[in-house]
This record gives structure tokens, sequence and C-alpha cells, in this order.
């Protein structure tokens, strides 16, 4: 468009709805203003539309006005509000009329008169002139952030001063330069800064005047500033001059104590709209990372020694914030936030209570801070606001946090914990308990003290009426904690036992009928007639199809070989479990998941249980696979089952010479390895050698070659008794540390110096003898012990 075409400008205003101002006396009349430029002949050629809003101020409304007639004024005088409305505009300025004060930033409210704030009006048209009082004296300066404080508290002038750069950069230089000289000047200019953090998209001013570096330094500074007021109250406390009189001194005293708390006031104010500015911008977790570059934490903690509730609510949510990241947890941990903190779960202000405690909750994740919180004695303390529902859901998290630890099991005992917890659990409303309150109760449940506390009058009839009711898990998963303890709890499960075992049998298997069966594995009973419970409840077969690979999930087959532990205790129930052909099963499920450990420790486990009853262990030892898996798993890389497969294996020896003896060949496999390694690589290289080995012979004609090392006499026969010349250390003039060698290695040491090896395995055969001759010896004394010779 070229603008000698313009010839004509066509304005369009379309009044939408009326409204009140949302924090000042004032009426709000939306309208759209459309604007189209016209050509010569009348033509448009450029348009736009905007919507737009008229504030209509109403000074003079207070309790005295007359509602009806200032609507006709403001009718007559705004040409955008059409005669028709009155009825409304009356309606909108009685609703003013009632409505209370509330703040003028429209989001937030310190809740703070501003320091020095004049009794005008703040205008936006005299900027320039409140600018200017920044460059004046102090009381100047104090009066204009003061005005330009009440229009940034006003949401919609902010766009405006965000866009007036000169004024930002006059308050953010005088801040600078004056914040140590007033603290009311500090307030006010921070508290405009405040203002634009309450909205994100106008974080960029305070980034670019680095308020917020400046707000850290106006923390530091006043902090410091109340350590050296302090420090100057207690000298007068203490006494000043000597010889003065002591009611000049008590009144001096008093005197500076006053004053001194008015500083703390207006020191709370700075400290809080700083916190708070600080809080908003650290959203960015680039300015959060740069504000623990600079210490936030520290100064943080410091400021927990306020008694402002206002300001510990900012300083603790603050915290709270922070505490997400390990760094910063780290930081706390140093500066012993949990000492400090401490103190404010005794408040009466629920909103700090609340956050304290969500603080706490984060830090419990650590296990230092965990210990440190039962150290200072928290652990009573958050029992006690176990019953307030507001609190209870945080409070409930933390004490299982502490639960988790088994050291602070057992001061739960001490506390109304485990009563509160049980009241709370049976009275739920819901089927299923809330899951922190079942997370700390199942914690509870594994300490033996705790689980007799709750099983105390009817606590285990309860909860086992309200499982059997619900199908809890959680619950379940409970009692099962209880169920592993031994003594008076667990044979109070007797006369539950039958309504576990109808549940396992009842054809599911869902995570409800897991825990179940997870309940009577633990159920070692004496007295019980398992096997009547097998066939009573016909649960042979279900527990042989739950054995078949893949047909439950492996939890529940883990469970049900654990079930079959305890069964197999008892001969009866023991000899039924062989009969039914379940051990079959069992060795067909450890092939299956034979890299599982903890399905393999069990199914070891239910071997070693058969074996221990003379009526079925012929029946394990004929059963080939048994015993021959059990010397697989014998060097495997776990404990516990190398540990069982020894114990299992031993009584298979003790009652079996010929399984005794592949027992015993294969150990000394295992335990020379190394040896018969090197003797068999020998025997290659004489294979590969041939006629170039030294004299000729290869060893194919060496003693290694015709007589099987494992198969000499000397190994299990009389002859492998010790030699008459030889006796043990200690005997025949032999040092205990000096131990002989055995016939059996002289006679193999012999042989090998005689044959026809070449050097190089002459000296490895003689290096690896020596090394491994004690360890030969001592695997001969334990077959003579064995043989009885």
């Amino acid at each position: 468009m070229q603008a000698e075409d313009a010839r004509y400008l066509k304005k369009k205003v379309k009044v939408g709805s009326l409204d009140v101002h949302p924090t000042e006396k004032a009426l709000v009349v939306n309208y759209e203003l459309e604007a189209t430029i016209l050509g010569q002949l009348g033509d448009a050629m450029l348009g736009d539309k905007k919507e737009c809003q008229k504030i209509i101020r109403l000074k003079s409304l207070d309790s005295n006005t007359d509602v009806a007639v200032l609507a006709r004024e403001v009718v007559d005088k705004c040409k955008l509000i059409h005669p028709s409305k009155l009825g409304e505009v009356q309606h909108l300025i009685s609703y003013l009329l009632s409505r209370k004060e509330c703040s003028k930033d429209g989001q937030v409210s310190l809740n703070h008169p501003d320091p020095g704030e004049p009794k005008e009006q703040a205008n936006l048209n005299e900027l320039d002139s409140y600018m200017e009082m920044l460059y004046e004296d102090m009381p100047d300066k104090v009066r204009g952030a003061s005005f330009i404080l009440q229009l940034a508290r006003n949401p919609d002038y902010l766009e405006e001063l965000c866009q007036n750069e000169t004024v930002l950069g006059a308050l953010a230089r005088v801040l600078r330069e004056d914040w140590k000289k007033s603290l009311d000047l500090s307030y006010n200019i921070v508290y405009i800064f405040f203002c634009f953090s309450v909205f994100s998209n106008f974080h960029s001013v305070i980034s670019h005047f680095k308020i917020g570096s400046l707000c850290m330094d106006i923390i530091d500074g006043e902090l410091q500033r109340t350590d050296q007021y302090r420090e100057q109250l207690t000298k007068r406390k203490k006494g000043g001059e000597l010889g003065a009189d002591p009611a000049k001194l008590q009144q001096d005293y008093e005197r500076n104590l006053k004053k001194y708390q008015a500083v703390i006031e207006k020191q709370d104010q700075v400290l809080r709209v700083c916190t708070y500015l600080l809080l908003n911008i650290a959203e960015d977790v680039r300015v959060e990372e740069k504000m623990r570059r600079k210490n936030i934490v520290g100064l943080l903690v410091r400021m927990q020694e306020r008694e402002s509730p206002d300001l510990l609510l900012l300083v603790v949510s603050f915290l709270k914030k922070l505490s997400c990241y390990m760094e910063n947890k780290d930081d706390m941990a140093d500066l012993n936030i949990v000492e400090k903190v401490s103190r404010l779960v005794s408040t009466d202000n629920s909103d700090l209570l609340n956050v304290t405690i969500r603080l706490l909750l984060n830090l419990s994740f650590d296990s230092g801070l965990r210990a440190k919180m039962i150290k200072v004695g928290l652990l009573p303390k958050l029992v006690s606001l176990m019953s307030e529902e507001r609190h209870q859901q945080a409070v409930l998290a933390v004490l299982y946090h502490l639960s988790v630890d088994d050291k602070c099991k057992s001061m739960f005992t001490y506390t109304d914990c485990i009563p509160t917890v049980m009241k709370l659990v049976l009275n739920s409303p819901e089927p299923m308990v809330p899951l922190e309150l079942m997370a700390l109760a199942v914690n509870l449940a594994a300490n033996k003290r705790n689980a007799q506390l709750i099983c105390e009058g009817a606590g285990l009839k309860l909860l086992m009426k309200r499982v059997l009711k619900y199908r809890d898990p959680l619950l379940t998963k409970m009692i099962r904690n209880i169920a592993q303890h031994e003594g008076p709890t667990r044979v109070l499960f007797t006369e539950f036992v039958g309504d576990l075992c109808e549940v396992v049998s009842g054809g599911e298997s869902d995570e409800f009928v897991l825990e179940c069966v997870g309940v009577l594995g633990n159920l070692s009973l004496p007295d019980l007639d398992y096997c009547q419970l097998l066939t009573k409840h016909n649960l042979i077969d279900w527990i042989k199809d739950s054995l078949q690979p893949d047909a439950v999930e492996d939890d529940l087959a883990l469970e049900v070989v654990v079930l079959l532990g305890t069964v197999a205790g008892d001969q009866a129930a023991a000899q039924l479990i062989v009969n039914t052909g379940i051990l079959h099963s069992l060795v067909n499920l450890l092939n299956a998941k034979q890299e599982d450990d903890e399905m393999v420790l069990q199914i070891v486990y239910v071997f070693y249980q058969l074996t221990r009853h003379e009526a079925t262990r012929p029946q394990v030892i004929s059963t080939t696979e048994v015993p021959a898996y059990l010397i697989d798993l014998m060097h495997d890389k776990n404990t516990e089952i190398r540990r069982v497969c020894d114990t299992t294996l031993d009584i298979i020896s003790e009652n079996d010479n010929e399984w005794a003896v592949r027992i015993q060949c294969h150990k000394f496999r295992w335990y020379n390895s190394q040896w018969l390694d090197m003797v068999e690589e020998a025997e290659n290289i004489d294979t590969m050698g041939g006629e170039e080995m030294a004299g000729g012979e290869g060893l194919g004609h060496s003693f290694l070659h015709h007589s099987d090392v494992l198969d000499h006499q000397g190994l299990y026969s009389d002859g492998l008794s010790s030699p008459e010349s030889e006796e043990y250390p200690g005997i025949n003039g032999h040092s205990e540390t000096s131990r002989p060698s055995s016939n059996y290695t002289n006679r193999v040491l012999a042989a090998a110096m005689s044959a026809a090896l070449p050097d190089i395995v002459l000296k490895r055969a003689v290096s690896w003898l020596k090394r491994f001759s004690a360890d030969l010896e001592q695997f001969a004394d334990e077959l003579l012990k064995k043989a009885g010779v």
C-alpha cells in the first residue's frame, strides 16, 4: 500500500462485557476496536482488530455512597456503556462496595504494608517524576520507590513498566548502591521486582538486571547484621562499664532490645520478599544451579533460625524444592539440616508443619539423615501426627522410610505407632488400605517384638478377618511377615491354616493367593498335620500343576517350592511328596530355572529335607538326577547353595557307598583341577612331540600315561595309610609349621622325575607339585579318616 493512496481511517467499536477490577475499586469495560484504512474510492486497503479495556476507577466509593446515583453518573459519562446496562452497572458497584479488600498484585500477597507507603494514589502518568525521586535524599528515594511499587502491584501495569528500561535500570542501580542504608528502600525495590517474578514471561527482566544475585547478597548481609546486633545485645545484657548503675544498665538493655526487635521485624520482611523472588525465578533449573554455586542452601539454612512463621514457610518450601537434587541434599546434610528443622515439627502453624514434614520426607531417602532423625528424637513427634488427616500421608511416608532400617524397627515398639497403625488399618473405609500405611505396617511386622504387639488381644484375628473379606495382598504380606517369627505368634496361626488352604486351592493365581502361599510357607509348626492338609484340601494336584515350567508366574512357583520345603519337614508329608511324583517335577523345574539362584536354593533345600527322613532318603538317592544335580551345584557361586548342597551330599555319602566314592572323586578333581590340567597338558605335548622328545621316547610309555592319578590304589585302599617312615607333625620331631610330604606325593614326584619328560614340562611339573603338595596331603588325611584307617 502506498501512503498517498490512503485517504480515510475508519474506526469501529464493539462493546463487550462489563466486570469489576480484581484488586481495585473500579469497573472494567471490555471492547473490541477495529480500524480500517480506506482508499480513494472508499475500498478497504488495510484493517486490524484489537482487544481493549477501559478502567473506570470509583475513587469516591465508600459506605456512604448512593449506588444508584453513582451508577447513573458512570453510564452518562462513559460512552462505551449503553443506558440499557444501568442495572448491571448498579449491581457491579454494589459488589465492589461489599467486597473485602484484597492484595493489589492480583496473585500473591505478602501480607505486609509497604514501608513508607504514601497516602496518595500512584498515577502511571507520573512515573517519570517518581523516577526522579530516586536521585534525591533517602526519604525521597523511599517515597519514590513506594509510588512505583503501587503501580507494580497492579498486573495491568507490569507490561508498560517492563518496557520502561530507564526506570527499571534506575531501581536496580539504587538497590545495588543503597540497600545497606535503608531496609525500607530495600523492601520496596525488591518487592517491585518480586511483582515481575510472579509471571514467568517477566523473568528476563530480573535476569537482565541481575536482581537474583543482588537478593542473595542482601540476604547474606542482613544475616551478618543480625549476628552483630545479637552480639552487641548480649554484651549489654552481661553488663557494661564496671561500677555502672544496674538500673541504668537494665534500662539501656531494654531500650536496645526494643530497637533490635524492630530491626528484626523489618529484616524479616526484606528477607521474605528476597526469598520469595528467588523461589519464583528458581523454576528455571539453570538459574537454580547458579544459586547453588552461590551457596543458596547455606543462606536458607541460616534463615531457619528466624522466628517469623511467614519467612520460615518460604525458607522451608525453598529447601524442599532444592532437596530433590542429591548435591543440594548433601549440602544440607553438611549443615546439620535435620537438627535445625526438627524444632519446626512442634509448630502450631499448620502450613509450616506440612511443608516441614515434606522436607523431611525428601531428606529421609538418605540413610545417614534417617539416623539423625532418630537421634534428635523426631520419631515420637512424627508418630503423634499420624492421626491428623492433613499431614497423615506425608508422615506415614517418612515413618516408612525410617522403618526400612532394621535398627530403627525396634524403636517403634516404644511409641504409640503400632496401636495407631492397627486402628487405621482396621478402620479403613476402603477395601484396600492406603499404600503408605500398609508399607509401614509391612515393615513393622518384620520385627519380632512389633509382631507380638500387633497380635496382642484379638489383633491377628481381626487382621485375618479383614484379609479373607477384602483379599488385600498388602495386608496379607503384613501377616506373612508376622508368620515368619518363631514363638507364640506363629502358634496363633494354627486356627487359620484351613482358611488359607481353601484360598490357595481355589484355582486362582493372583497376588493375594501368592501371599497366602507365602504365609503357609512360613508356618513351620511341629503339631500341624501337613499330610492331612495336603489331602483334605487337594493341594497335591495344585502343587504339581504349579511346578510345571512356565505354568504359573515365577514368583508363585517359588512360593510353592518354599511351601514344599516347609511341608517336607514332616516325615508323613515328605513320603506323600515322593509317592505322588512331585520329586520329578522338582527336578524338571530345577533344570528349567537353573539360572535363578533363589529358585535353585529352595529346590535344593527340599532335597535336603527329603534326605533327612529314612523313609524317603532311598527314593531320593535312587533318583539319579538329584545327586547328580547336587554334585554339579556343589561349586556354585552362591554361598548358600553350596552350603545346602554340601550338607545334603554328606547325608547321601553316609548312606550310600557308591555315591560316596563318586562324590569324593568329584571333590578331588575339583580340588586339584590345576594339577590335573597340567598333567593333561603334558600328555598333549607328548602326543604332539613324538620322537623329538628327549631320549626319543614319548609320554605314551610313561608312568603318567599308564596309571590314572585318580584311580591310584593309594587313594581308595589301605595303601592310602601313612608310611611308617613318616609321622605327622609334632609326633616324630617335625615342627607344626613344616609339614612333610605324603607318600603319595613323593611317589608321584619320583615318577615325574624318572619319566622321559622334556625339561620345560619337568620344571613346570615340579613347580606345580611343590605348590600343591600341602593341599594333597590334607586331602589324603581326610580320606584316611573317612576310611577309618
